[in-house]
């Protein structure tokens, strides 16, 4: 069983006990989240597909809250003599499958 769901605007293929990284969430560890934006479920070869969401729901546990790794963005003018350097690390919250209702 697995399902398509919508979190913070991104689609993510899910299923039970998987452990994502999402873009930052509200609220702190051990919390329960709900995400009723799920655009498509398969249950057994049984296919549901939502227009645009089907009735089904994720729920998720949020373990905890980071920082990816430091992306590099680099800017230069050739023959002008200019190079300019940025760092930038997205912040994320892990989460892990507890349930999908179909």
């Amino acid at each position: 069983m697995f399902a398509i769901v919508e979190i913070a605007a991104q689609q993510f293929e899910v299923r039970l006990n998987d452990v994502l990284n999402v873009p930052l969430l509200a609220g702190n560890s051990g919390d329960s989240l709900s995400f009723p934006n799920v655009l498509l479920v398969e249950n057994q070869g049984q296919t549901t597909v939502g227009t645009p969401y089907t009735s089904a729901s994720v729920t998720a546990t949020i373990i905890e809250h980071g920082r990816d790794e430091k992306v590099l963005v680099f800017k230069k003018k050739r023959r002008k003599g200019y190079q300019k350097l940025n760092g930038h690390r997205q912040k994320y919250t892990q989460i892990k499958i507890t349930s999908i209702n179909a």
